[in-house]
C-alpha cells in the first residue's frame, strides 16, 4: 500500500501516466427505496446522504435519508412526493414536499423523525428549501402575499424576505454557511450573491464575462461555487475565492457546473463532454486542476457517474450514476491518510507527502 499511494501521487502530479489503474474512491450503492431510481442532493461530514428516490416502479419520489448503511424514507407532507436538497451535521434535512397531487409544493424541515412543513412568506403558492446549516437556519424561496417568489431566511422558528436585506429583487436563496452567511442569484442581472446575515453586508460575486452567475455551495470560509456565463454564452463552473471569481473550465467540453463545495475549496459538480449536452461526467476540482471522477474509480465496477453533487470535509463524494442510482464515494485509503494526499492535490507539500510513503 506504501509504494501504491506514492505512485498514485506520482500519477496526480502529472509525473505518472496510468492513474485510471489506481482506485482512489471505493463506491457504495445507497440503493432506492423500492423502485428503480434515486438521485443523492447533499451530504453530510458524517457521510450521511440525502435526496430523492422513488418507492415503487410506478410511484412517487420520495426524500431519503441514509445513514449507517440504510436508506430511511422520510415519508411526505400530504403523500404525494418529497426531496432531500440539504443536510447539516445533525442530520437534519430540508427539502420540498407536494400537498396534494400536482398541488404547490412547501419547504420542510425533517428532524427527530419528523417532518416539519414550514409554511411561506405569507403566499399559499409554493415554498422551497434549499440550505441548512449545523444550527438548524434554513434558507430557499417561497411565495409572498402578491403572488412573487422571494429568496428567504428560516432561522428560530421566523421567516426573514431576503428582498428588503438584500436591496433589490431576489430569487433564490441556495446555501447557507455555519456563519449565516448565504448565497444564491438576485438582481436585475441574477447574479449570484454573498450576503451575511450577521451584519447585513451584501456582495454581487459579478461573472466571467456574460450575464447569469448563481451559487450552489458556500463553505464556512466564505468560498463560493456554481455556475457563470462567459462571453460566448457558455456556462462554467466557477470558484469564488479571496474576492475573485475563478473559472474552473471543464473536462472538454463547453458546460460545467460546480455544485458541492469543502472547507478545503475542492469542488464537486459535472460536466458536458461533448458539444452536444448530452453526455456529463462527474468531476473533483482540486489543486487548480479537474478531475474526471470516473478514472478515480474500479473501471470493474462498469459504471459512468455524472454528477457529483456535493464533497465532505472527509473527502467523501454524494454522486449519481447512468443507472440511475445514487452512491457515495469514499477516498481510499482511510482519511486520515487521504488527508496527505488531499495536501499534495492541492499543491501542498506534494514532493514531502511522496517522500514518506515511497
Amino acid at each position: 500500500m506504501r509504494i501504491r499511494l506514492g505512485l498514485i501521487l506520482g500519477a496526480l502530479l502529472g509525473c505518472g501516466s496510468h492513474l485510471a489503474a489506481d482506485v482512489l474512491y471505493s463506491v457504495t450503492d445507497l440503493g432506492t427505496l423500492g423502485g428503480g431510481y434515486a438521485q443523492a442532493n447533499a451530504l453530510n461530514n458524517t457521510g450521511q446522504v440525502t435526496g430523492a428516490s422513488a418507492i415503487s416502479n410506478s410511484g412517487p419520489i420520495h426524500a431519503f435519508l441514509y445513514s449507517n448503511g440504510q436508506m430511511i424514507d422520510l415519508d411526505t407532507l400530504g403523500n404525494f412526493g418529497s426531496n432531500g436538497r440539504s443536510i447539516n451535521d445533525a442530520g437534519q434535512v430540508v427539502g420540498d414536499a407536494a400537498l396534494t397531487v400536482g398541488g404547490p409544493m412547501r419547504a420542510f424541515l425533517y428532524s427527530n423523525g419528523q417532518m416539519i412543513n414550514l409554511g411561506t412568506l405569507g403566499g399559499n403558492n409554493y415554498s422551497s428549501a434549499y440550505g441548512i446549516n449545523n444550527a438548524g437556519q434554513v434558507v430557499g424561496n417561497a411565495s409572498t402575499p402578491n403572488g412573487s417568489i422571494h429568496a428567504f431566511l428560516y432561522s428560530n422558528g421566523q421567516f426573514t424576505d431576503l428582498n428588503s436585506r438584500l436591496g433589490v429583487f431576489s430569487i433564490l436563496a441556495l446555501a447557507i454557511n455555519d456563519a449565516g452567511q448565504i448565497t444564491g442569484i438576485y438582481g436585475p442581472n441574477s447574479h449570484a450573491f454573498l450576503y451575511s446575515s450577521s451584519n447585513g453586508q451584501v456582495t454581487d460575486l459579478g461573472s466571467l464575462g456574460g450575464t447569469l452567475t448563481y451559487g450552489l455551495s458556500i463553505n464556512n470560509a466564505g468560498q463560493v461555487t456554481g455556475q457563470s456565463e462567459l462571453p460566448n454564452a457558455d456556462y462554467h463552473a466557477f470558484l469564488y475565492t479571496d474576492g475573485q471569481l475563478r473559472d474552473l473550465g471543464t473536462l472538454g467540453g463547453e458546460r460545467s457546473v460546480g455544485e458541492g463545495l469543502n472547507s478545503s475549496g475542492q469542488v464537486v459538480g459535472y460536466s458536458f463532454i461533448n458539444s452536444s449536452f448530452t453526455i456529463s461526467h462527474a468531476f473533483l476540482y482540486s489543486g487548480g486542476q479537474m478531475y474526471d471522477l470516473n478514472d478515480f474509480i474500479d473501471p470493474a465496477l462498469r459504471l459512468t457517474l455524472y454528477e457529483a453533487s456535493a464533497i465532505n470535509d472527509h473527502g467523501q463524494i454524494a454522486a449519481n450514476g447512468g443507472n440511475g442510482h445514487a452512491y457515495l464515494l469514499t477516498p481510499v485509503p482511510e482519511p486520515g491518510t487521504w488527508a496527505l494526499l488531499g495536501a499534495a492535490l492541492l499543491g501542498l507539500g506534494a514532493w514531502k507527502a511522496a517522500r514518506q510513503f515511497v
